[in-house]
Parts: structure tokens; sequence; C-alpha cells
């Protein structure tokens, strides 16, 4: 049996996995507790008390899923781990001699296809029992499965070859995370554009808005906020889930934006016009691209930082594997930057709140009837049954848009 070294990488990451999970258990309790049995006034007249408690019960279920998912992910990774797992999985794949590219993509392929395998009975269970008891599944097992097999062939197509170039730089180039920086950066912008026309459309089907006081307004709005629209596209939605969304996409001067079906069904031409001002408040204030900006100077520090910790020995021997490599590298790295990812995602959230208040008074200002997009947010959090009363903790980790009460006070001010 291969002899985990419990150095203070082992001792590092242990703590870090543990730690971020026991964080998440208890934010999760605490926000199971802050429910209220009471409805908030905000939402007399909309809300009966058996859609009240109907949200309440899916938080609740939800939640108590999720922590026994993350559970078990916990003690997969940890028995794994503990026994040896990534040494006789890599010394299994060294003895083919295929080369340290493709043995590398073997190696991480296998540890995808293996949790994708053990976590597909709990992706059936939340979309086939947990969605569909509150009514918010309309996907069949045929669709399922179709669209499993069609995400699984895209992320052969897109992530394996990309995976194959990183593995090379770091393999053969100085400075190969300023490069590997550079790939991932060009790679991603390729991807927004190519997403929206290609991709896409794989899952849902676009059709473009009927002709109508709808499309009018949409179009009356966007020139109004000097917003260059070249195409309003409804998306079936519904085809798959209840829950209702919207989004624009596009570069430059070709912005689309697309409507769920969901979400034209249930709400008024004004509420979703001040919907459609609050996306296009984003797009004014340059939202996405300080975000993208953001992301990609976080993905250079990354990379940096993966060139410091690239084939350390310290950091095998903590998972118990003698000959090092650039992608168990990747891997290890991964978890041991476990504890700052989550640190950027709680910073990024707060940032994209502070974003959405913005987007919220630009859509008020623009549109003059700010009551419209309170309305909007209200009915979207019934039909979605959002929790209306989630614990500050809760929402202070997790929440990239603000609990729904604040956003309608600060409408109404």
């Amino acid at each position: 049996m291969t002899k985990i070294d419990t150095n203070y990488y082992f001792w590092f990451i242990l703590a870090a996995v543990i730690g971020i999970f026991l964080i998440e258990v208890i934010s999760n309790i605490f926000n199971l507790r802050a429910l209220s049995p009471n409805l908030p006034k905000e939402f007399n007249g909309l809300i009966n008390d058996e859609t009240y408690r109907k949200s309440q019960n899916y938080t609740r279920i939800s939640t108590r899923f999720s922590l026994i998912q993350s559970t078990f992910s916990l003690l997969i990774l940890l028995v794994f781990w503990l026994a040896g797992g990534f040494h006789f999985l890599d010394q299994w794949i060294r003895n083919f001699e295929l080369g340290s590219i493709t043995s590398g993509l073997l190696l991480i392929t296998a540890l995808l296809a293996a949790n994708y395998v053990l976590l597909l009975p709990f992706s059936l269970y939340d979309t086939f029992v947990i969605e569909e008891k509150f009514g918010f599944n309309k996907s069949t097992l045929s669709t399922f499965f179709f669209d499993q097999l069609k995400g699984l062939i895209l992320g052969a197509l897109i992530g394996l070859p990309l995976l194959a170039v990183l593995l090379y730089l770091f393999e053969h180039l100085q400075y190969a995370w300023l490069w590997g920086w550079m790939t991932v950066t060009l790679f991603s912008l390729a991807l927004t554009y190519i997403a929206p026309t290609w991709i896409m459309p794989l899952f849902n089907k676009f059709t473009p808005l009927e002709d109508g006081e709808l499309k009018q307004s949409i179009i009356t709005i966007a020139q109004k906020c000097d917003f260059p629209l070249k195409e309003v596209m409804v998306m079936d939605g519904s085809k798959r889930s209840s829950k209702s969304n919207a989004f624009f996409t596009g570069f430059g001067n070709n912005k689309r934006i697309v409507l769920f079906d969901t979400l034209i069904d249930k709400h008024s031409t004004d509420e979703l016009v001040g919907v459609l001002a609050h996306e296009i408040g984003h797009y004014q204030m340059r939202h996405l691209l300080q975000s993208m900006i953001t992301g990609f100077i976080t993905t250079g520090i990354l990379f940096f930082a993966l060139g410091l910790f690239l084939n350390n020995s310290s950091l095998f021997a903590a998972f118990g594997v003698k000959s090092t490599s650039v992608y168990l590298s990747l891997i290890f790295f991964s978890l041991l930057f476990q504890p700052f990812n989550t640190v950027l995602s709680v910073l990024s959230n707060i940032r994209s709140r502070q974003h959405e208040y913005q987007a919220d008074a630009y859509a008020a200002e623009v549109t003059g009837t700010p009551g419209d997009l309170a309305q909007a947010l209200k009915k979207l959090s019934k039909d979605n049954l959002s929790n209306l009363s989630p614990h500050p903790l809760y929402a202070f980790l997790h929440y990239s848009h603000p609990p729904v009460l604040k956003r309608i006070a600060a409408l109404r001010k």
C-alpha cells in the first residue's frame, strides 16, 4: 500500500477541504433556521399561505439534498486520496507507456468520468424527484440523457484539445504559465462568441419574438438606452423547466436579447421591459466587461501560482505519488488552491451584488417606473419558489444577486 506523507501540504489541504465543507454545512443550517413562518408584507396579495409554505419546503428539501451530495463527494475524495488512489491510477496508466500528454488526458478523463458516474444518480434524483415534486421539471428521461450525451461529447471535443495544449506548454516551454494564461484567455473569448451561435442551439430552440406590443416596447427601450439590439429571441425553456430567466448575448453591434418562453407567459409587457432595462443597465455600466477583465486577471494569477507549484515533490508526496507529472500537478494544485478560490468566489459575489443594485437603479431611472421591475422580481421569486428570508451568512457566501426584499427596498427609494 502506498505511503501518504503527512507533511504540511497534506495537513493544509485536508484542513482546507474539511473546513470549507464545514462552513457550507454551518451556513446551510443557519439558512434553514432563518426560514420565517410569516410571509413578508411586501408579498401580501401575491403569494398565498400555501405557496409560501411550498417555497419554504422547497428550500428545506433542496438544502438537505445538497448537504447529502456534498458529504458524499467529500467522503469519496478522502477515501480515494487516503487509500492511495492517485498513486495507483497514475501507475496503472504509466504502464501503458503512452507518453506524458496522452497519459495526462487519460488520467484526467478517468477521474472526471468516475466523478460523473458517481454523481449521476444525484442529478437524476434532483431532476425527477425534487424538481418534479415542486412542479418545475418538464424534462423527460430521453431529453435528460440526450442532454447528458451532448454535454459529454462537447466537453470532450472542446476540453480535451485545450487540456492537451496546456500539458504541452507546461512540459516544453519556458514561462509556460504566461503562455497557458494567454491560451485560456483567447479560448474563453472565442467560446463566448461561439457558444450562443453554435452550442446553445444544440440544447434549446431559439425563435424570433413575434411582432406585437412586447417586441415594439423592447425596441423602444433599447433605442432609448442606445443599446445596439439586433434581434429579440425566445428560448423554449419550458422544454426542461418551468423556471424563468432572460439574458443577452453577442459582441459589438450584434446584441441579442433572449427571453425564456416561461418568462413571457407569466409577466406583463411593462414588467418585462423593466427586466430588460436591468440587463441593458449591466451593458451600459460595463459590468460584463469589468467581470471579464477581472476574470482574466484572476486566471493569470492562478496560472502564475500553478507555475510555482508545478512538479512539487512535497505536494506529490502528500498524495502518495512518487513520480511527478504536469497532469497530476494540475489536479493537486486545484485542491491546494481551493481556499483561495473560495475567497475569490465570495469577493466575486460581493461585486456582483453591487452590480445588481446599480443595474436596478439604471432600470428604474430609464423606465421611470421602478414598481414594474419590483413586481417582476416578486413574481420571479414566487414562480421559482425562492427563499424570501435567507440568512445573512448564507447570502454573503453564495448569493450573486442581493436577496429580493433588499432589491425591492432599494427600488422603493
